[in-house]
């Protein structure tokens, strides 16, 4: 049996090998955002979400080529919001994956267009890997297309980024929203950063053919596992250098966003995340599962920077 690192590789090589085949190209698409759109997506990165999904069909009996189009679409959506994210009118870093930002490289402009069409192509991908000759194929692709996109949404990822740029960003008036305490710093992650890590692991047990045991369990196991990621990168923003991070560190605690290191301290935020991997194998043990892929995934997110 491979090791973890081996099997992240692994995994990592067939997703990056995906994605270069998936992006558009000239001259359908304008060799100007083609080439923005793939300087951040091939910029590296953990792959995590795409990682999980594939992980998640392995666990329920499937393969990883049969959860592949969905990994690479979340994978398009993550590096989506990723751009969006570092501009200047949001967070205004300049540093992500290691490289300048694609704004600073290319504008702001080209930014937003940029993650405009990976989020649309995102599912463009998805469409045309739901055939009508495979009525199960093609079903589980349009439940997966329905899951992605409310975790990507309003009621998702975008309103949790809503809710993080309220706490620093004034009204016209001048005034701040009042400061999140601890149940909305909960709910705000679980928006912007546990719901599409969530959709990942959902939708690779629909893709690998799960049953709806196998769904249910893994759709808990991974909002906890949602959550200590976000609870570890919180960590990591006090903790780590912008060179481990690939990104600016302490970005968070200058722009006086809700952590949580800031609201529980970094000891008993790490205790947090050890709670909920505990949890997230509690779930997985529900349906069989805890022995596979996905809790070594989740003792490698709480573990990171130790």
């Amino acid at each position: 049996m491979t090791t973890l690192a081996e099997y992240l590789e692994a995994c990592r090589l067939e997703i990056d090998a995906a994605l270069e085949s998936a992006l558009p190209r000239p001259p359908a698409c304008p060799a100007v955002v083609a080439d923005a759109m793939r300087y951040s997506v091939t910029a590296g990165g953990k792959r995590l979400r795409p990682v999980l999904c594939l992980a998640s069909a392995e666990a329920v009996g499937g393969t990883r080529a049969d959860a592949m189009p969905a990994a690479c679409a979340l994978e398009l959506i993550h590096t989506y919001s990723l751009i969006h994210d570092d501009l200047p009118a949001m967070d205004n870093d300049t540093m992500r994956r290691g490289r300048p930002t694609l704004h600073v490289v290319a504008g702001e402009g080209m930014a937003i267009l940029a993650g405009d069409g990976l989020l649309t192509e995102a599912f463009a991908l998805l469409a045309r890997e739901a055939p009508a000759a495979d009525p199960v194929l093609a079903r589980r692709t349009l439940r997966v297309i329905g899951v992605v996109a409310t975790a990507a949404g309003a009621i998702g990822m975008v309103g949790g980024q809503a809710l993080d740029l309220a706490c620093v960003t004034a009204d016209p008036e001048g005034r701040l929203a009042p400061p999140l305490d601890a149940d909305g710093l909960r709910v705000m992650h679980a928006k912007k950063t546990g719901a599409l890590i969530r959709a990942s692991a959902v939708a690779g047990a629909i893709m690998g053919g799960g049953t709806e045991q196998h769904i249910d369990a893994i759709e808990i196991a991974a909002t906890d596992l949602g959550l200590a990621f976000q609870i570890i990168d919180d960590v990591l923003d006090v903790e780590g250098s912008s060179a481990d991070l690939g990104k600016t560190a302490g970005k968070d605690a200058a722009a006086g966003k809700p952590t949580y290191p800031a609201l529980y301290g970094v000891a008993r935020s790490r205790q947090m995340a050890a709670e909920g991997l505990e949890r997230a194998r509690a779930a997985l043990d529900t349906a069989s599962l805890a022995d596979s892929r996905l809790l070594q995934i989740g003792r490698w997110i709480v573990e990171r920077g130790n």
